[in-house]
């Protein structure tokens, strides 16, 4: 992947080895003085801090903006780059304007405006801050489960992504509204669509780069179709132990990824991308 020679974005945060703090406003001030209390009457603090981690604390200020200098940090500045500028001409030739979105690098741990997350969440897109969130540790295990190299991993960029593309218009939001209609069973079948859409973006992101910048090389597209199957929810399932269970599937089969991704790859074409009507 001739990834070297593209625009780096300056839309990156580096939040790696930093751990989500506490924000110290009317509620913070308040928590601080219940872990005091606890403290004084022998209790563990530990626990009522870990009951907060896990909630979205939204009086905390934004994170400041670091530039990565090293290997990862530059290449996902390139990806991301990549992305913008695609995707601002695919939306200026129907008229829209394209909204960038942030990419945030973080290690183990991470508050996003969604909430906290760990890095066993997987890279995430968070609508209400747009923001993409990858643990850069992430690729590495990509590659231990079958999907090495650097395409591999720009396709799961792309597919986050394609979540933003998704929530700015209006998909993520329909979805939202449908799922909360329905049953569980039902709520899978639409987030399977999301994803599989979201797969075949990622796609056509590729395809428009490598029209206009000469983005992939041999073996760039295998790398990709290799990394979407190592992540289809059958074959991670059978990885754990469980049984297949179409009815809990969320992201879609291997089969299915590479099918979309491929879809997208090979056209370039947003309204191929339609896995809401033309099924999975």
């Amino acid at each position: 992947m001739r990834w070297r020679q593209g625009r780096r974005s300056t839309n990156i945060e580096d939040r790696r080895g930093r751990r989500p703090g506490i924000a110290i406003g009317g509620g913070g001030a308040r928590l601080l003085l219940l872990v005091l209390a606890m403290m004084c009457m022998g209790g563990d603090p530990a626990q009522l801090l870990g009951i907060v981690g896990n909630t979205q604390i939204t009086q905390s200020q934004p994170e400041p903006t670091q530039r990565p200098s090293d290997e990862v940090g530059d290449f996902l500045s390139a990806v991301l780059g990549s992305t913008e500028d695609v995707w601002s001409e695919v939306f200026a030739a129907s008229g829209a304007r394209y909204r960038l979105p942030t990419l945030v690098m973080f290690s183990d741990i991470v508050r996003s405006a969604c909430g906290t997350n760990s890095a066993a969440t997987g890279p995430f897109y968070c609508p209400l801050d747009q923001k993409v969130y990858p643990d850069t540790s992430f690729f590495r295990q990509l590659a231990q489960l079958g999907g090495p190299g650097d395409f591999a991993a720009a396709y799961v960029i792309g597919h986050e992504i394609g979540h933003h593309v998704q929530n700015l218009v209006g998909t993520s939001d329909r979805v939202r509204q449908l799922q909360s209609r329905g049953n569980r069973t039902d709520a899978n079948a639409l987030s399977v669509m999301l994803e599989l859409q979201a797969d075949c973006y990622a796609g056509a992101w590729a395809h428009h780069a490598n029209r206009t910048a000469a983005l992939l090389e041999p073996g760039d597209v295998e790398e990709g179709l290799a990394a979407a199957a190592a992540i289809g929810d059958d074959r991670l399932m059978r990885q754990s132990g469980r049984a297949v269970s179409p009815e809990s599937f969320t992201h879609g089969t291997s089969q299915q990824r590479q099918q979309w991704l491929r879809t997208g790859l090979q056209t370039g074409d947003l309204n191929a991308c339609d896995t809401f009507g033309r099924g999975s």
